[in-house]
């Protein structure tokens, strides 16, 4: 039995290297260990055997067993390899060909609503204002009316800088001036204070950008985006900031049904201070910014009266000159109009959500083409 094992071990072993193709390999593959197979058969016979038997034949026949099976992977590996260096051989790729497809990228919708934003406030005569990300808490928090012990400037909200030594990093203020603790902007209203005391009014900006505070969920990020509006002029009222308000909106949405409702709230720069809430319908349960007889509310943005200490800290009269203030989330605003329901993918970097989301170069907001075109 011995003896005959082994000679048709050498028998499949020749076969299997004289194989010249794959479905020849196969072919040897079938006869020794397919279901019918001379090796298969082999295996079948150790039931009939006794327990003295078996413990004799059955090592030899798994031994041929597993000889065959080893030496027709190593060959199957031998043809592939010889067929993919025939292929590379044959195979060029000229660089020089154009591309079948232009590449083409697509714009975020944060980039997109911020090109919406700028054009439905330039044509309300506002201009765009830009700041530093990195700010001193002056005109982070202190210009702003925002007190020492206020919460907003506790570690757990406000990403302060660091100096090598590990301590936190201050800035010379200079004029005698104690130093300045520097810091990620926790919002964009710095910016106010930064136009306000570079530029005599009347003033009209929005000043949107990237703002930092230290959260992270569904609906907020440790930097997200925020657009930041200021009026300052004389006789300046609430009527003028509601009016401002519902014209944005209404031209943002792209619809004429918008309802807001103003409820008081309280904001250290503002005095008084108003949250903004739209109205909204459900449709096919899902809420529809829009509707002349909301469903509910939804809150957008707060906003106010510029407080008169604000006013002042910027070396303006506040008896002379009065404005108001509002700020809103981009990132939310994108995800009311386009109909997202997590931030956090707005940062992923997925070219799936992008293509979904994104928007072609071509659409340019306009507001005789529409914003949201």
């Amino acid at each position: 039995m011995t003896q005959d094992l082994n000679q048709m071990r050498d028998h499949m072993l020749t076969a299997i290297a004289a194989a010249s193709g794959l479905d020849a390999l196969d072919a040897c593959r079938v006869e020794a260990l397919g279901k019918q197979g001379t090796i298969t058969a082999l295996l079948k016979t150790l039931g009939k055997m006794t327990s003295d038997e078996r413990l004799v034949q059955g090592p030899l026949i798994q031994g041929l067993r597993e000889a065959v099976a080893n030496g027709i992977a190593e060959r199957k590996a031998t043809l592939e390899r010889a067929a993919l260096d025939a292929r590379l051989a044959s195979e060029t790729l000229d660089m020089t060909l154009p591309a079948d497809a232009t590449p083409a990228g697509t714009i975020h919708p944060v980039s997109q609503v911020m090109d919406e934003l700028a054009e439905i406030f330039a044509d309300l005569g506002f201009a765009v204002a830009t700041g530093p990300e990195i700010e001193d808490d002056w005109h982070n928090f202190t210009a702003l009316n925002i007190p020492e012990s206020h919460p907003a400037r506790a570690m757990h909200d406000t990403f302060y800088m660091a100096s090598s030594d590990g301590k936190l990093d201050d800035a010379d203020a200079g004029d005698g001036e104690p130093a300045r603790r520097m810091l990620l902007r926790t919002h964009t209203s710095p910016v106010q204070i930064r136009t306000m005391l570079n530029q005599k009014p009347p003033i009209r900006i929005i000043a949107p950008g990237r703002t930092y505070r230290s959260d992270s969920d569904a609906t907020h990020t440790p930097m997200f985006h925020q657009v930041e509006g200021l009026v300052i002029d004389k006789g300046i009222t609430l009527g003028h900031l509601k009016w401002t308000l519902e014209t944005f909106v209404k031209a943002f949405f792209e619809r004429d049904d918008i309802v807001l409702r103003l409820r008081p709230s309280y904001f250290p720069f503002t005095e008084p201070s108003v949250e903004i809430d739209v109205g909204y319908t459900l449709v096919k349960g899902k809420r529809v910014v829009g509707g002349a007889e909301p469903d509910g509310w939804l809150e957008i943005l707060g906003s106010g009266m510029v407080h008169r200490k604000v006013i002042e800290a910027c070396g303006l009269d506040p008896d002379e000159w009065q404005g108001f203030a509002f700020g809103c989330g981009i990132d939310r605003l994108a995800m009311l109009k386009y109909g997202m329901d997590d931030l956090r993918p707005f940062f992923d970097g997925d070219i799936r959500w992008l293509k979904h989301y994104g928007f072609s170069s071509l659409d340019v907001p306009t507001l005789s083409g529409g914003v949201g075109a």
